[in-house]
């Protein structure tokens, strides 16, 4: 499957903002739903998928990804089943980074996790785990892959930073990205009136819910 189509500077549209700002702006589709841990803490990243599928328990089809992953993508990988099996390690990401890589996002385990940390690239993990993998599936690369109830396809932006992921279809990148300015252009004008002591209960018209207990 090729990419989805998406403007050339689609991750650049979406990278100065936080994922709670993207899911609201994108009404709260692309959640991915599921516990991740961050391996670099304070890390964020924002780029187009490279959707790797691996074999269950083996992770042969990463291998295969790094010889063709373009700078700036965010490798998603995950198997049929997540399970905590430990496909991504220190040599796997030392080659992600060399390749320019802008980050990873893992459906499975990783481990050498001090080795990750000091390599540096992004990372988000549904577990950490020492036990290892097979390397004789094939998987599949560049297939959509479905991430904690989230759809991702080759060229859908993701977007991690310590709130958890978003993915963004290629498709609404832009849409999504002017939404999210006009959230924060309003979000920065409510500030100031909030730390003089306003309230968003009066700001945002919510006080006048009141008589919906009535």
């Amino acid at each position: 499957m090729r990419p989805a189509e998406r403007p050339a500077d689609a991750p650049r549209l979406l990278a100065g903002f936080g994922t709670a700002t993207v899911c609201e702006a994108a009404g709260g589709e692309g959640i991915v739903d599921v516990d991740l841990k961050q391996v670099i803490p304070g890390s964020r990243v924002a780029g187009p998928a490279r959707t790797v599928l691996c074999g269950q328990g083996d992770n042969l089809a990463v291998h295969e990804a790094l010889d063709s992953i373009r700078p700036g993508e965010v490798l998603v990988i995950t198997m049929p089943e997540p399970a905590p099996f430990g496909a991504v390690g220190e040599l796997i990401v030392l080659q992600a980074q060399t390749r320019g890589a802008a980050g990873m996002l893992v459906d499975v385990a990783v481990r050498d996790v001090a080795e990750l940390k000091e390599i540096g690239l992004p990372i988000w993990a549904r577990f950490v785990r020492v036990r290892g993998t097979k390397k004789a599936d094939p998987g599949g690369l560049d297939v959509p892959v479905v991430v904690g109830g989230a759809t991702i396809r080759p060229g859908d932006v993701v977007v991690m930073d310590d709130d958890g992921a978003v993915v963004v279809a290629a498709e609404r990148v832009e849409e999504v990205a002017e939404a999210a300015r006009a959230r924060e252009e309003r979000e920065s004008h409510l500030k100031p009136r909030l730390q003089a002591g306003e309230l968003t209960y009066d700001l945002l018209g919510l006080r006048a819910k009141e008589g919906d207990r009535r």
